[in-house]
């Protein structure tokens, strides 16, 4: 119950976000100003603040590490499956297809410290941290080779990758920023997890593209079922146990990223079906990451 009602602001974000679109009428120049600050802005800074306060001991951490990146290794696979039988659109598939791995990493920090304190949070931002690039990297990849782009380019001007990489430099470098410094970062990330999400429920709508009902479907279950299940599995072979193993399999189980959407409006993709498929998992998420977490501390 508690981690479900961690949940519901996070989705009443999205659903703010459809209702201002509905009935304030600020027109598409707006949603895509707003969009662009978060991409490039907003988002690297949340990136870059929570890396910076995680310490990170990559040698220690391998185990946790590999467990969470075979999760995310998974979602890709399964989500490949459908490929072989679907007659998707090259770019709507592409959209659609990070969302059987990307991850909620508002909801993944907040989760972790509900339930673990400071260690959680600690160990959650190390998985984000080496998370992010991968799946960033994959999607752009997905992105820019069917939609005819060229991927280089889209990788060097990805700003969540670039975020990512200069906040593992500066921590590596034992960089503390100033009081000041981290207000100002501090401050911007905090924006990111709202208007984020409000730029999510702003695309939310009733109907998605035709034909990706099945696909839709079956992404939200590798998602929010098959992809804890690997991690459960993979832990127990690596010998992951207590924190490390629960925050891991927490990890397997969040809902798709808002930056999914964002990703894919930026490349041209299918931003509608991305968008359902991030409300879906979300309010999903409210129902599986309790049993997820009852099931862990039951062990």
């Amino acid at each position: 119950m508690n981690t479900a009602l961690l949940l519901l602001p996070d989705f009443a974000l999205i659903l703010l976000g459809t209702a201002i679109r509905r009935w304030m009428h600020l027109g598409d120049h707006f949603w895509n100003g707003v969009e662009k600050l978060v991409y490039f802005i907003l988002f690297p800074a949340l990136l870059i603040n929570a890396i910076i306060k995680t310490r990170l001991d990559i040698g220690s951490a391998m185990p946790l590490l590999a467990t969470a990146l075979a999760a995310m290794a998974a979602g890709m696979v399964l989500g490949l499956i459908p490929k072989l039988f679907s007659r998707l659109p090259a770019l709507t598939y592409a959209s659609m297809f990070q969302c059987a791995y990307r991850f909620n990493s508002y909801i993944a920090l907040a989760v972790a410290g509900m339930l673990f304190g400071a260690p959680g949070i600690a160990t959650m931002g190390l998985i984000v941290g080496a998370a992010v690039p991968f799946a960033n990297l994959v999607s752009v990849w997905m992105l820019a080779r069917h939609g005819e782009i060229g991927l280089w380019r889209e990788v060097a001007r990805n700003p969540l990758i670039w975020g990512t990489a200069a906040g593992f430099l500066l921590n590596l470098a034992g960089f503390v920023p100033p009081a000041p410094l981290q207000a100002f970062l501090g401050r911007l990330a905090d924006a990111s997890i709202a208007l984020g999400l409000i730029t999510v429920g702003a695309a939310l709508r009733l109907d998605s593209t035709p034909g990706v009902r099945g696909f839709s479907l079956w992404l939200v279950a590798v998602k929010l079922l098959a992809l804890p299940l690997v991690a459960i599995g993979v832990g127990a072979l690596l010998g992951l146990s207590g924190l490390n193993y629960q925050v891991a399999v927490l990890f397997a189980a969040l809902p798709t990223a808002s930056s999914a959407y964002i990703l894919a409006m930026r490349m041209g993709g299918d931003g509608k079906s991305v968008a359902w498929l991030i409300s879906a998992t979300t309010l999903g998420s409210m129902l599986t990451l309790p049993l997820w977490a009852a099931w862990l501390s039951g062990r």
